[in-house]
């Protein structure tokens, strides 16, 4: 009696234990968009550079850019997509509602993929900011406002994009009732509070659910 008393209290904080771990994993880090556009003014604050503002409009944008590029990273995690120009006005910015008589000027734009997901830290050192010619791009004294996208799946490799403008703030890429008729089904793009959907956390999330479902399960049958 006293081993099944021991084994059910056993059982009890393992499923407690796995319970707060899927809280962390569900809430961590948030929006790892709108963390790359916070290393990106870090960045640029340690240097001296103006802040850039956060651009919903063109973080909607840079998602249409990679979502368009999935299935073009090579095995070296180089980016083998360039959409035409043209679809920036006719195609991407239609598909997240930007007001076309909004639409300013693309000052730059950096592409990366990596063949699984890494935290934002190490995505901006490692996928999108690796060499001298993105560098420089970061710190163009030009760019005033910045948008960043991000889609994959968990068998899949991520896409990131980096979006520059030199618009004024709330004025460019201005997004019709203020986003609200965007229906995201992939990825997550920063300057949106709409959770990131189809990425690898959720898939971490989901297999913790179903764990926590098996354990509790267990632990009910023994009482």
């Amino acid at each position: 009696m006293m081993m099944k008393k021991q084994l059910c209290s056993f059982e009890l904080h393992l499923f407690c234990y796995l319970l707060l771990a899927a809280l962390v994993f569900s809430h961590n880090h948030g929006n790892p968009a709108n963390d790359i556009v916070d290393i990106i003014n870090k960045n640029r604050t340690d240097q001296k550079l103006p802040h850039l503002n956060d651009s919903p409009g063109l973080g909607c944008m840079a998602l249409q850019y990679v979502e368009l590029c999935k299935g073009n990273c090579t095995e070296n995690n180089v980016v083998n997509c360039k959409p035409p120009d043209d679809d920036l006005t006719e195609v991407f910015a239609p598909n997240c509602g930007v007001e076309l008589p909004t639409f300013g000027t693309i000052t730059g734009h950096i592409v990366g993929c990596q063949r699984k997901y890494v935290e934002p830290s190490l995505a901006f050192s490692q996928v999108l900011v690796k060499d001298k010619k993105s560098l420089s791009l970061l710190t163009n004294k030009s760019h005033t406002e910045v948008g960043v996208g991000l889609v994959g799946l968990h068998k899949e490799p991520f896409f990131w994009c980096v979006l520059f403008s030199n618009g004024k703030t709330n004025s460019t890429f201005v997004l019709d009732n203020r986003g609200a008729g965007i229906k995201q089904k992939k990825g997550c793009y920063s300057g949106s509070s709409t959770p990131c959907s189809g990425g690898q956390k959720n898939s971490v999330v989901l297999f913790n659910i179903f764990f926590m479902c098996y354990v509790f399960i267990l632990l009910f049958s023994i009482l």
